[in-house]
């Protein structure tokens, strides 16, 4: 046994108490200590509040970020309790700030319903702030409690009169434990806050931000109602009203709001107690069947559908289908930590069973608009049957078999998909320098002619019978829509890499919408990539240096000094290149600058890809005549 071996003891087995074991492991209680989970904490905090409006004691919620990124919330709910608890003889409101698991939510006395149900909310916060300020209002008086780092400065004391009630916190990140950003997002904070707004009917959200002087308030009567209008605003809509149903059953209460439009892509948001549930779930799932169910039988009772053919699919009946579904349930069971999927089994039911109802009159009482949805399935049918006979053609037998794999694709003779990556390049002069230069053992290249299909604007059959968009598909080897099986990739990384120019650009965007559309879950899975050529090649006597952006190149000119001149040569694009250089700044693993492609909002991102890719001009008008003035590095 050597000397140097450590020694496993008594003495190793650590105990983390209260609030230290937060500060040690942040990630498992916010997730990461990146910008997202920076703004997890003003979620949780924010999640209290409305947790207070769910129950029918809160009105207004305001959110201020402050010049030092330090964040209050107030709201007018009853007001954090202050009297002693009988457990542990300290305040109310210090047991609930610094003791982990302590909330109102457990015994289901306090709230019936509740979003956050970990118990693990605001004294996380205070655990990963340098400091945080509590101010109570009720019972006539106004009292206060400070903290550093979770630890209380001094007990919970009165500091003045009032005959309001509510809650005050004010608390800043610590930069020790957010070392990679302690700034907040506005647009980040907006988008979230907008989403609450929406799905509490009337409750008035205020975000202020004190850094640029921004003042918004939300604010929706309508609820979910306002919400599919805002999601369809730039869609041509099938009928003018969104469809709206809520009903009540066994406690559980179901809110659903759904518009069809013109468009190819379904888009469905669900909710259980306000909290976005990204996987779905089995409300989800109860609607989807509920849907699928009504309509097949609805356009056979008309006769749409004829007695030898066969049912329309989820898919047909859900195409250009913006909906939003909200459930508010008792005691969720959200799996993960994350609590992005729902998990208990009777909301399918209730939710399946009161949306057929509802669902079933609507269809009943309205024939016009009844006729245009079943007509836009039958439609998006016929489109789906084409696009099987299309997708014959890119369905590879397996990865051996060469015939099948696009003329292009210079594969790379790695089986291991963990470790291969497909290079998609623009044009052949590119995709030869990228060939020759690229490492054979992992590196598979795949040249694209021209600019591929913008299949925001198109149908699956017209995307399938694309030959650029075949050649993608049948390279990455897993399928595409329902056939779609991400352990069948071969590639874990897909790199886009485009000049450096407007074309690029374009070439760049029209990709990721296809990914996003129809691959979505290999950005979800952190398989797609953008490469980032650079722009300058900067050499002096025999020195030679990559320049990434302009402020990069200024820099290398200055070290360099002037004696002899340095020569600048700016490369429009990757052809320019030799095999050597291109592997050397694009392609070397050891090297390349990659940036991961990942969706931080869907809805956001659905949006964006429907104003700037989709049919309707004026959006993208107004998008760019509002963003025009941040636009750099523009080709003239």
């Amino acid at each position: 046994m050597s000397l140097n071996q450590q020694t496993y003891d008594e003495s190793q087995i650590q105990v983390l108490e209260g609030l230290e074991a937060v500060r040690k492991r942040p990630g498992m209680y916010i997730g990461s200590t990146s910008s997202r989970g920076l703004h997890h904490l003003v979620w949780e905090v924010v999640d209290n509040s409305i947790d207070e409006a769910m129950a029918g004691v809160c009105t207004k919620i305001d959110v201020i970020v402050h010049k030092d990124n330090s964040i209050t919330v107030i709201d007018n709910g009853r007001g954090i309790p202050v009297g002693e608890h009988p457990k542990l003889k300290r305040s109310t409101l210090e047991v609930v700030m610094t003791v982990l698991h302590a909330g109102g939510k457990f015994g289901g006395e306090g709230y019936k319903v509740s979003g956050g149900l970990h118990g693990v909310g605001v004294s996380v916060v205070n655990a990963l702030s340098e400091w945080t300020m509590v101010r109570v209002q009720r019972d006539g008086k106004i009292h206060q409690q400070e903290y550093r780092r979770g630890v209380p400065l001094y007990d919970v004391k009165v500091v003045g009169e009032s005959d309001q009630t509510g809650t005050t916190t004010r608390f800043k990140p610590d930069p020790e434990i957010f070392t990679e950003t302690t700034e907040f997002d506005y647009d980040t904070l907006q988008s979230r806050i907008r989403e609450l707004a929406f799905l509490n009917r009337g409750i008035e959200i205020t975000l202020t931000d004190e850094r640029t002087d921004t003042f918004n308030s939300f604010r929706y009567e309508g609820g979910i109602n306002s919400f599919v209008e805002f999601l369809n605003k730039n869609k041509e809509v099938l009928h003018e009203k969104p469809i709206y149903m809520e009903g009540t059953r066994d406690g559980i209460h179901v809110e659903v709001s759904l518009q069809y439009n013109d468009g190819y892509s379904e888009n469905i948001y669900s909710y259980a107690n306000n909290i976005h549930t990204h996987e779905g779930g089995t409300h989800e799932a109860g609607f989807k069947s509920a849907l699928t169910r009504i309509i097949n039988e609805y356009a056979r009772k008309t006769g749409a559908i004829k007695d030898n053919d066969a049912n329309l699919t989820g898919d047909d009946v859900r195409e250009g289908l913006t909906a939003i579904l909200s459930v508010k349930i008792p005691d969720p069971q959200f799996e993960g930590q994350t609590k992005t999927k729902l998990g208990n089994s009777e909301a399918r039911g209730v939710v399946e069973s009161l949306f057929s109802e509802k669902f079933t009159d609507f269809l009943n009482e309205n024939p016009s608009v009844s006729k245009k949805i079943v007509e836009k399935a039958l439609q998006a049918a016929r489109a789906r049957e084409a696009a099987r006979k299309a997708r014959e053609l890119t369905r590879r037998k397996n990865a051996l078999e060469v015939s099948s794999l696009p003329g292009k694709l210079a594969d790379c003779s790695s089986r291991d998909a963990s470790i291969s990556e497909l290079f998609i390049v623009e044009g052949d002069s590119a995709g030869g320098s990228a060939k020759q230069g690229r490492d054979r053992h992992f590196q598979a290249i795949l040249p694209l002619r021209g600019k591929i299909l913008n299949v925001e604007k198109a149908r699956l059959d017209k995307i399938l019978s694309n030959a650029e968009i075949r050649a993608i598909i049948t390279a990455l080897g897993s399928g595409i829509g329902d056939d779609f099986d991400i352990t069948k990739a071969r590639y874990h990384k897909i790199i886009i890499m485009t000049d450096a120019d407007v074309d690029g650009a374009h070439i760049r965007t029209l990709l990721l919408t296809f990914f996003y559309r129809y691959m979505r879950q290999i950005i979800e899975a952190g398989y797609v990539y953008i490469a980032q050529p650079p722009l300058y090649k900067v050499s002096q006597n025999k020195v030679v240096r990559y320049a990434y952006n302009e402020k990069q190149k200024d820099e290398i000119l200055a070290e360099m000094g002037d004696n002899p001149k340095p020569n600048v040569q700016r490369y429009k694009g990757l052809g320019e290149m030799n095999p050597e250089q291109l592997w050397e700044t694009t392609m070397d693993p050891e090297g390349r600058t990659l940036y991961k492609v990942s969706i931080q909002d869907a809805i956001e991102a659905d949006m964006i890809f429907d104003t700037l890719m989709g049919d309707n001009v004026e959006p993208r008008r107004e998008f760019i005549q509002q963003h025009a003035k941040f636009v750099q590095n523009l080709d003239i």
